[in-house]
């Protein structure tokens, strides 16, 4: 197991020292397996093993590039204060993390110890910068705008009767790879936004609804108006099934059923919003859906007799996995839709149904790509994120506990989510003499006069609340920002504006 610290590391007292957190050591064994049961230890016959495979190494390559940045500030450490140290410094971090290290910072190294805390964000910061640019650039989850895969994706979600995806995951970075992971849906062809506790802004999303409607009337895009469509909006709350009184949604206070019925609170407030303000026609879908990340297991929530979202009335992909481990392709998919309607076919299924038989499907391949990557259950259970995601965008961050997002316009509407991100933080880092690495984005658009001037000026004004609302972390070197920006309409990586880490400039007398 990859360590993000050096907390095992008992002599060494020079470099950083940060663990990465699972909480597992109290927690019985035999509960982190018994929900699963795979007799012959082969994967699912509705498992897609070619795309695991590809998921794993794209998710081992990333998560090494920042969980190699500890062992090599260590060999840094060791270093300082001999001959040579500013080249061979750089080569050690060229060989190992493939960037260049600060110059100002290195050179001080004779003067005074190595500011190890400005290092590590300055290592955070400039990784996330390779990965953005490898994301757009190459695309390795093959799921960009005008692919195969998400072109065939689309074209399936019209013929669910929904014209735009809209997914609100909790921010908690246990959930960021729900999309491109959990679900098996190419990441442009969903709409999606996190909040602590999937809590969304439901005059933001009901703006956002009307922007679509407006596309659609004058575009025809991504279907004309008169077309019998909806927009379909999901709530994705988390649960712990490993350990489920501390490691549940924090915002909920570990609370399932609480993190449930505010999340169909807020989606029946969103449907009702979109009704009373623009009348007859004027309606949504919606899905509710609960996601264990011990398993990557999804608990769906099907519609009550009443036609609306049942809080008890739910569908486990853990159990329909299990109890069809050993079942043939045609006997499972049998079943499936026997659990989701009347029917007993695939090809009976209307609207949602289908959308959920597939989530189904696509998710029985992710609950093997827990089993055989990670036993079963993920040893990180807790919180093990690498940085803090703050503004609007990132849309390259698909990866589990990689990110806690905060997204915001302005720091004093978005202070919930962004202090329960520093709190987590301060655990992962701060109690281990680590800065908080905080990436502020803003995404543009280029076709827009003026657009990137305005994002530059949202990074700096998020910066400054920031720093005056965090002082006594900022004032320790505790915690370290990177603005960015991205032109939406391109595909184009993330560009870094400025860093806190920047030389400082002094004036002359």
């Amino acid at each position: 197991m990859v360590l993000r610290g050096l907390a095992k590391a008992k002599n060494f007292t020079l470099g950083p020292t940060a663990p990465m957190k699972s909480f597992s050591e109290h927690i019985d064994p035999k509960i982190k397996t018994r929900k699963l049961r795979n007799r012959s230890g082969e994967s699912h016959h509705f498992t897609d093993q070619l795309q695991n495979k590809k998921l794993y190494e794209y998710e081992l390559k990333t998560k090494k590039s920042f969980d190699d940045i500890v062992s090599t500030l260590k060999e840094i450490a060791y270093i300082q204060h001999n001959e040579n140290f500013l080249k061979n410094a750089q080569q050690i971090s060229q060989n190992n993390l493939g960037i260049d290290l600060p110059t100002h910072i290195l050179e001080k190294a004779w003067v005074k110890s190595l500011d190890m805390r400005a290092l590590y964000a300055w290592c955070v910061f400039k990784q996330h910068d390779k990965f953005s640019d490898d994301f757009f650039k190459n695309d390795p989850l093959e799921g960009s705008s005008g692919s195969i895969e998400a072109k065939n994706f689309e074209k399936f979600l019209l013929d669910c009767g929904f014209h735009l995806l809209d997914i609100t995951p909790c921010s908690d970075g246990r959930l960021a790879h729900t999309v491109a992971y959990v679900m098996r849906i190419p990441f442009s062809a969903v709409r999606r936004r996190s909040h602590a506790g999937a809590l969304f802004d439901i005059e933001n999303t009901v703006n956002r609804w009307i922007k679509t409607e407006h596309k659609r009337y004058r575009e025809g895009v991504p279907n004309p108006a008169d077309k019998d469509t909806r927009y379909l909006k999901i709530v994705t709350y988390h649960f712990s099934s490993v350990d489920p009184l501390h490691q549940g949604c924090a915002a909920h206070g570990s609370n399932d059923a609480l993190a449930a019925e505010e999340g169909l609170n807020k989606l029946n407030a969103f449907r009702e919003s979109v009704e009373n303000s623009f009348c007859c026609g004027a309606s949504v879908d919606l899905m509710l859906i609960g996601l264990d990340t011990d398993t990557d297991a999804l608990k769906i929530h099907l519609n009550s007799k009443d036609g609306n979202i049942s809080l008890e009335n739910t569908i486990s992909t853990l159990d329909i996995y299990n109890s069809t481990i050993d079942k043939s392709v045609d006997e499972t998919s049998q079943e499936i839709c026997q659990l989701i309607s009347n029917y007993s076919c695939e090809k009976d299924l209307t609207g949602i149904e289908k959308f959920i038989y597939k989530l189904i499907v696509n998710n029985i391949s992710q609950i093997d790509y827990v089993n055989e990557f990670h036993k079963g259950s993920y040893e990180d259970i807790g919180h093990a994120e690498r940085f803090i995601g703050v503004g609007i965008g990132f849309k390259e961050v698909h990866l589990r506990n990689l990110t806690y997002f905060s997204h915001l316009d302005t720091v004093e509407e978005g202070a919930p989510d962004l202090d329960v991100g520093i709190k987590i933080f301060s655990g992962l880092n701060v109690s281990e003499d680590l800065p908080i690495p905080v990436v502020i984005r803003f995404d543009y658009s280029g076709r827009v006069p003026g657009a990137k001037e305005r994002a530059i000026k949202d990074c700096d004004r998020v910066n400054n609340a920031i720093s005056i609302r965090y002082k006594n972390l900022v004032d320790q070197g505790l915690l370290h920002t990177c603005l960015t920006i991205r032109d939406r309409d391109k595909t184009d990586s993330a560009q870094i504006i400025r860093m806190s880490l920047d030389k400082k400039t002094m004036e002359a007398h």
